[in-house]
């Protein structure tokens, strides 16, 4: 058995979990002599009663590695350790560190500077503007933008940071072979080359109530501050930022309405301390970015400067004409595809070339 099996196993064992796990490798040093050891040694570990310890020392009788290893070879996934270099040294501090990570795409260096990005599932129109226009401006910057892939802000994030031609990361609430939810696979194979999709469950493990709220202890440990760019006073985002708060990491909040639901949530995190965010700048000032001479997207109050135009950037402003028009209409007109109409209308409406519309039209401004 190799180590990388051996954390496989281990992390694969029913009731036992990341904080157990951690307990038996600072007894016994590496995954392959805790697999080994006996029962009774095992029962001298804090949190083990006989049954638990009996689940390690028999663990060939309650799982099935052969399956799992695969299973991941199958989807040509790689598996990270907490011995990896690649492996996020902030994520290695929190309580409950994941065993480890099954990794579709690649994880580099450049991912340990990361800003973790929430919001409601339900986002308003104004939400996901904010969310388009920090996202861009922190992976423009050279920061990781990492989510939770989940509908709304989760979405819009990544597809900002994919635009600036940034790198995302997409954390799952369940096995990637599971993926859910179903419609943002797509999203999550192009995340693969710029960044990657990760989990901490095996490949089969399918979402529950419980595995979302988990899920998101990875996304705030990970980040050197999370943003919450819009939420509702009840929200899993809520419950990131109260995670990152106990992990020492900095949060910030989009203020919003005062009278609108959908931005309780932030106001109140920026009631209790959390700081407050306009732009992207405002955060990497705070982080004292370690990318200061990386200028950021244009803001939206700024005069537009001139900007030279991609192929892509150049065939849709043509194909926008001086009407109002639909993103389908768009993508039969210039012939590109939808993910990259999609991503290419994003990084027009942040050179202020192009301003979206309700029921995704579309009108040029330039």
């Amino acid at each position: 058995m190799t180590r990388t099996e051996a954390y496989i196993a281990l992390n694969l064992l029913p009731k036992i979990g990341p904080v157990r796990v951690r307990r038996l490798l600072e007894k016994f040093g590496t995954p392959e002599r805790a697999l080994g050891a006996q029962t009774g040694e095992i029962t001298l570990v804090e949190g083990f009663s006989t049954e638990l310890a009996g689940t390690v020392a028999h663990w060939e009788e309650h799982i099935d590695l052969q399956k799992e290893l695969a299973r991941i070879a199958e989807l040509g996934l790689k598996i990270v350790t907490r011995e990896d270099e690649v492996y996020p040294p902030l994520l290695k501090q929190i309580h409950d560190p994941p065993v480890v990570l099954y990794v579709w795409g690649e994880l580099t260096k450049r991912d340990h500077n990361a800003i973790g990005v929430v919001g409601s599932r339900g986002a308003t129109a104004y939400g996901m503007a904010m969310t388009k226009k920090l996202s861009f401006q922190i992976a423009y910057a050279g920061y990781t933008v990492i989510s939770g892939l989940a509908r709304g802000i989760d979405t819009t994030a990544h597809e900002a940071a994919l635009a600036a031609k940034g790198r995302t990361v997409g954390v799952l609430g369940c096995g990637i072979g599971q993926f859910y939810p179903p419609e943002n696979k797509a999203l999550g194979e192009r995340m693969t080359h710029c960044g990657a999709v990760v989990s901490e469950y095996p490949v089969d493990r399918i979402a529950d109530k419980q595995t979302f709220p988990y899920r998101n202890r990875i996304v705030a440990g990970w980040s050197c501050g999370l943003l919450v760019t819009e939420a509702p006073a009840r929200s899993g985002s809520l419950i990131t930022a109260q995670q990152a708060v106990e992990q020492g990491r900095t949060v910030y909040a989009v203020p919003g309405n005062i009278d609108r639901p959908t931005s309780m949530g932030c106001n109140r995190l920026i009631q209790q301390g959390a700081k407050l965010v306009m732009d992207g700048g405002d955060i990497l000032d705070d982080l004292m970015t370690l990318f200061p001479t990386a200028p950021l997207a244009p803001k939206v109050e700024e005069p537009k400067p001139a900007v030279e135009l991609t192929l892509d950037e150049e065939i849709l402003h043509r194909a926008l004409g001086v009407d109002e028009v639909h993103i389908n209409d768009l993508i039969e007109r210039s012939g590109l595809t939808p993910a990259t109409v999609s991503s290419t209308l994003m990084r027009l409406e942040m050179k202020r070339l192009v301003r979206p519309l309700p029921g995704k039209r579309y009108t040029r401004l330039v």
